[in-house]
Parts: structure tokens; sequence; C-alpha cells
């Protein structure tokens, strides 16, 4: 599942062709994702200007001159996908219609977004822009790991008390936004924390200083497009590098990165996803 990083390229990826545009028509090519679509989606994005498009965790919010924010979610296999760019950023001409093309938004500017999804698992919803955050799917999100909300005092107070693996803890999204698998796992190596580490052994001052850390991985994958692993695409349809940039995740086996150790890196699996570290340089 695309998580911060990959949900972010995307929107900086849509916002020069949606941003400040008209959707003149949308397309809803079939009744759900993984639930049900609002009643009367198609008419009710037509005619609307798109005054913002930003993210919340992994969710890409886009407000609408009508008062309604239009929420998508992309799952697991979900892109957005433009086509016909009349700012020369996409080179691409519409394609011919797909078989999994379930929603298709056509701007004012020449430019198509195209909603491509075959595992069906992502979603859309339109709700009131002014009661957005409360959105059953946003209201206890936490805060966004790359803003002001997210400082060193705020995680160690967060974590004060908890006995679960400090993996778990990260990956919990009432705690901080959009962190997944991936990104904790490379967060927690630069660190030199154990992913089996519970919380209640850790010391502030270590639970502290993943703050910086979790943000510069989180900006280095961002510059990298992302990463790919199975079905993730930029909005131009390229793929993201940060897979390439992996020091730890999926490669279970290979010799630690870090210079002068000799360990390899293991993979265990809590909660039923798997945490790959290396027991020589992370405790």
């Amino acid at each position: 599942m695309p998580e911060l990083p990959e949900v972010e390229t995307v929107r900086r990826g849509l916002a020069p062709v949606m941003e400040g545009a008209v959707i003149t028509r949308a397309e809803v090519n079939r009744p759900d994702l993984r639930w049900p679509f609002p009643p009367d989606m198609a008419t009710r994005l037509a005619g609307q200007r798109v005054t913002t498009l930003g993210r919340r965790s992994k969710y890409l919010l886009a407000d609408l001159s009508s008062g309604e924010t239009l929420l998508i979610h992309l799952g697991m296999s979900g892109r957005m996908l433009v086509s016909g760019d009349p700012l020369g950023r996409f080179v691409h001409d519409h394609p011919a219609p797909e078989k999994h093309d379930h929603v298709v938004l056509h701007m004012d500017n020449g430019a198509r977004i195209t909603f491509n999804d075959p595992r069906r698992f992502g979603a859309m919803d339109l709700m009131r822009t002014d009661e957005s955050q409360a959105h059953p799917l946003l209201a206890r999100i936490g805060p966004e790991p790359l803003g002001n909300g997210f400082h060193e005092n705020y995680l160690v107070g967060a974590l004060r008390g908890r006995s679960m693996p400090v993996k778990s803890a990260l990956l919990d999204q009432r705690i901080v936004a959009g962190l997944g698998n991936i990104y904790v796992c490379e967060a927690l190596f630069r660190a030199g924390i154990s992913p089996l580490r519970r919380v209640s052994r850790i010391a502030a001052p270590r639970i502290a200083s993943l703050v910086p850390v979790i943000r510069d991985v989180l900006r280095d994958a961002i510059e990298a497009g992302g990463s790919s692993l199975r079905d993730f695409r930029q909005a131009d349809g390229e793929l993201g590098y940060f897979q390439h940039r992996f020091d730890v995740y999926d490669r279970e086996g290979g010799p630690c990165r870090t210079p002068g150790c000799t360990g390899r890196i293991r993979r265990a699996v809590q909660s039923g996803r798997s945490s790959f570290y290396c027991p020589r340089c992370q405790r």
C-alpha cells in the first residue's frame, strides 16, 4: 500500500494540472471500489473548481468550489495518472480506456486524470470541506511527521508508558500519520534502534532522536519519487526510485551497509508484517 512519500509524490504531480482548474466532466464507471461511491458523485464533481489539492496521512484531499472535498485513497493498487497536460510536464496523449479505469476527471485545461485500480481496494468520498477533519477516516489520525505538530517532546510524550514494540507504535496512525512498514524499517535502521525493542525499554533521548531521522527518511523518499515495489506509479506513470536506496527493507540476508559492520539483514514478523533490521547495528 502506498505510504506517505508515494501519496505526496502523486499529490505534487497532480497539483499543477488540478489546482485552479475546473472538472468539466466526471466519469464514474462503477458503483463502488472498497466502499460504495457517494450518491451522485459524477454530478457533484462536474463544474467544480479544484481550489486546493492537499494530503492528510495517506489520503489525497481535493477542496472544491462547491464547499465539498473529494477524498481519495489509492488502496493497494490505485493510480492517479495524468494525460494531455497543457503545461507540457506530461507528454502522454490521452490513452484508450482500460478495464480498471474506474473514475476519470476531465479538466477544463485539457488534462485528464484517471483513477485506475485493478484490485479495487481504493476509495473515494465527498464531504463538506468545513467538516473534513471529522470524517471517520481522518478524525483520529495523529500529527503529520513533516509538520510542526510532530516534534521531540510530542513523540516522547505520545510513547510514554507504552510497552509495545517501537515498530508497532510508529505504525499506529493515531500516534503519527502516514508512516508504513517500509519507512519505519528504514528510520529505525538509521536511528540504530531494533524494531523488536519495546518502547518502555528505550530512553527518552533515543525516542526523541527518531523525529529528525523519520523526517530525513521521508524527505529522501519524496525526492526519489517514492518506492515502486509492485503497482505504484507517479502521476506521469513513471516509477519511484527509493527502493534502490533501501538499507534494510526487503534485504533479508544481505550485508549491512553500515561501514565496518559484518552483520546480515534479518527479517522478523511482527503483527503479520515483516520487519527488516541489522541485529548488530540496531539495539
